[in-house]
């Protein structure tokens, strides 16, 4: 019994090893979507009324643990009884995340400025009407940030168990539990964070000390242009990590993106950096050429069901 013991601890310990480094790769291929999904969840609560930020991000966020709940055991069920489905699954989800790309990029080029400033007017003045309904207002933020969640999230998990593809349905769980809760509480934590930025620097801004004031002041101005930083971010994030999908399954453009590389690599001196470099603009091109392609059928689809309606 008590060498039994002994055995049990060592494959426990085995495991929660196994679990510890298979996570930290599984996360750092992930970054990409993670990056993504901060981006978006920001935009998603912004706009709120500032009393109800905290509780909107804490809401999305039991939203997320939801939708993780459900992925989680869904995946490794996908890896027990069809192991099969993971790659097709990844180049759905990398396809698709091509495609948020280009529609985001498609909305800044084909919508002018005056469209989006009308649309903040109207979100501005709906806030502050009395008569409108702010509840159902938060409702759909947050039913909407959910969905986005949802997809994100699936992805990430997708990818992680594509990680651990040949680990024990142990180290799968505890892989999939770890970077289900670190993203989570991550991403919220820090989308919590960046909503109240600006309250942060208001606040130092009416204290009476005069370094605090500069420091408020450099807040309130560096608040609106994280955001826009982190929209910059998210959406090259969507070409890179759903192009390097793509590209690692589909041999032609794996060979293809290999064969850049390795040229680029011979390079002197700058060959090491330059290599990873044009490997990953491979896949951002890729993703964006995909992305593309999946925007136009999407398009032509949807006006052709309006026709027929």
């Amino acid at each position: 019994m008590a060498s039994s013991l002994l055995a049990l601890i060592d494959d426990i310990a085995s495991i929660l090893d196994d679990v510890a480094v298979l996570s930290k790769v599984a996360a750092q291929k992930t970054a990409g979507v993670l990056g993504d999904d901060l981006a978006l969840n920001a935009q998603q609560v912004s706009g709120v009324n500032p009393d109800r930020e905290i509780p909107v991000v804490w809401a999305v966020a039991k939203g997320s643990f939801i939708n993780k709940a459900i992925l989680v055991p869904s995946a490794l069920g996908i890896s027990v009884f069809a192991p099969w489905a993971i790659t097709p699954l990844l180049m759905v989800g990398g396809a698709y995340l091509c495609f948020e790309g280009c529609e985001k990029l498609a909305h800044k080029f084909l919508h002018s400025k005056e469209e989006d400033a009308k649309h903040h007017d109207e979100l501005v003045k709906a806030l502050s009407d009395p008569s409108v309904d702010l509840c159902a207002l938060e409702k759909d933020k947050i039913k909407g940030a959910v969905r986005t969640d949802f997809i994100l999230s699936a992805e990430i998990i997708v990818i992680s168990l594509d990680t651990v593809a040949n680990a024990t349905l142990l180290t799968k769980l505890g892989v999939l539990v770890a970077i289900a809760i670190v993203m989570t509480v991550g991403v919220y934590g820090l989308v919590a964070g960046i909503v109240k930025i600006d309250d942060l620097g208001l606040h130092l801004k009416e204290t009476s000390s005069k370094l605090m004031q500069r420091i408020g002041n450099f807040l309130l101005m560096a608040a609106p242009k994280l955001m826009r930083l982190l929209t910059i971010v998210g959406t090259a994030a969507m070409f890179m990590v759903g192009g390097g999908i793509l590209v690692h399954g589909v041999a032609a453009l794996g060979h293809m993106s290999e064969a850049a590389s390795a040229w680029a690599g011979a390079a002197p001196a700058v060959g090491r950096v330059l290599g990873p470099v044009v490997s990953t603009l491979f896949s951002a091109a890729v993703g964006l050429v995909a992305g593309a392609l999946v925007l136009l059928a999407v398009t032509g689809a949807t006006r052709l069901f309006k026709r027929k309606a």
